[in-house]
């Protein structure tokens, strides 16, 4: 057998990613800068703004043989509800090729019950792919969306160079809908599906449970290189019941102000919420429940409260701010979510838990965002194309 050759993994491997902790072990990719992450003491956001989605190991090679450790970190409960094994998967010149899953690693089990947990800190592991051209190639491996990965170490039986980026960075921030929550894959949830068919670079800020306009993100936003950015506002504020229609608004102002400090003319899209039944009229908190050993949700608002956020009051002053700001930002767009995923789509494809969209619906929505915002002529697309 042919020994591999070990290459170190940095900056010039890693794509979609904000920043790169050194590690004991290796290296940890973050998907918001160590100052935003001193800002905030909650355990769940730092969870999930580690859990890679939209990250991948980009490189060239030869090599027919591809080899990756990592040292994942993972979530269960003790009522046996937990997310299947992460999925890393090979692109190979832009075509899926291959797709494991690393069993080992940490594991933190949560009491369903009292909210206690505790860990088994099991081994690393790696994931293989074999068998592969040995003709120079574009190899790009997507990291789990639904669990860490800690990234020891790159193994192959031929030299590896970092690969062209996509001439164009595309920066999307949003809720667990964006991060990938129900997609079967890394390369399918909606935002990767859209990034792989626009030919552009993902910077995937979609942060399950915490969209919430905190401005650390409009600033990691702000100082981040990007082409095209897009907002995905409104399902978190009002699932968590996080603010009233006053502040909302100047939330909203505030979030797009520091991010137009660092992109002044960049074209930025606001998405309104795509439908959600529960939450239509219904303000939040929500509140889950399990029926025949699922979790469904279920908005317990007080739907006669003007001052509550619903997702018809999200969309109508969504709208109205574009429009307003619009006046002297022509490069500030909107785009309403029920055409992204409106009522016929939920009667063909309804949310499984209430909540969240199933894999199918992931791979409509994607393409549905891809055509009406990075088509010719369309908010995202690259400037200079004919409408």
């Amino acid at each position: 057998m042919t020994d591999l050759i070990t290459t170190p993994i940095d900056e010039k491997l890693v794509r979609g990613a904000i920043e790169l902790e050194r590690t004991a072990h290796g290296v940890q990719p973050h998907r918001l800068p160590a100052g935003a992450r001193r800002q905030f003491a909650d355990g769940f956001l730092t969870m999930v703004e580690a859990q890679p989605t939209g990250v991948r190991v980009a490189f060239r090679t030869r090599a027919t043989v591809i080899e990756l450790e990592a040292l994942p970190t993972r979530i269960a409960y003790s009522n046996g509800l937990s997310l299947p094994l992460g999925v890393y998967e090979m692109v190979v010149d832009g075509e899926l090729s291959g797709a494991a899953s690393i069993s080992t690693g940490i594991l933190h089990t949560i009491d369903a019950a009292t909210g206690a947990m505790t860990t088994d800190a099991g081994p690393a592991g790696a994931v293989r792919f074999t068998d592969l051209p040995g003709t120079m190639k574009n190899v790009e491996i997507w990291l789990p969306h639904t669990e860490t990965a800690e990234l020891i170490a790159l193994r192959t039986d031929a030299p590896v160079e970092p690969a062209p980026a996509p001439e164009r960075t595309w920066v999307h921030y949003g809720s667990s809908i964006s991060h990938g929550s129900n997609a079967e894959r890394p390369t399918a949830t909606w935002a990767a599906i859209a990034a792989r068919r626009a030919g552009v670079n993902l910077i995937n800020l979609g942060l399950r449970g915490n969209a919430l306009l905190d401005q650390f993100v409009a600033r990691t936003i702000r100082d981040t290189p990007a082409d095209a950015i897009s907002l995905a506002i409104g399902i978190n504020l009002v699932n968590a019941d996080a603010l009233r229609m006053r502040s909302f608004t100047s939330a909203v102002h505030g979030f797009l102000d520091t991010i137009r400090d660092g992109h002044p003319t960049t074209p930025l899209l606001i998405v309104s919420p795509i439908l959600c039944p529960i939450h239509e009229d219904t303000p939040g908190p929500i509140a889950p429940e399990i029926v025949d050993g699922t979790i469904l949700f279920r908005a317990t608002g007080d739907p006669t409260d003007p001052t509550r956020l619903t997702l018809t009051r999200i969309r109508t002053e969504l709208s109205r701010i574009v429009t307003e700001r619009a006046q002297e930002d022509p490069n500030l767009h909107y785009l309403n979510g029920l055409d992204i995923y409106g009522a016929p789509d939920a009667a063909a494809h309804p949310l499984p838990d209430r909540l969240h969209p199933d894999a199918a619906t992931h791979v409509l929505m994607g393409d549905r965002f891809t055509t009406l915002t990075f088509a010719p002529g369309a908010a995202l697309a690259a400037r200079g194309n004919p409408a």
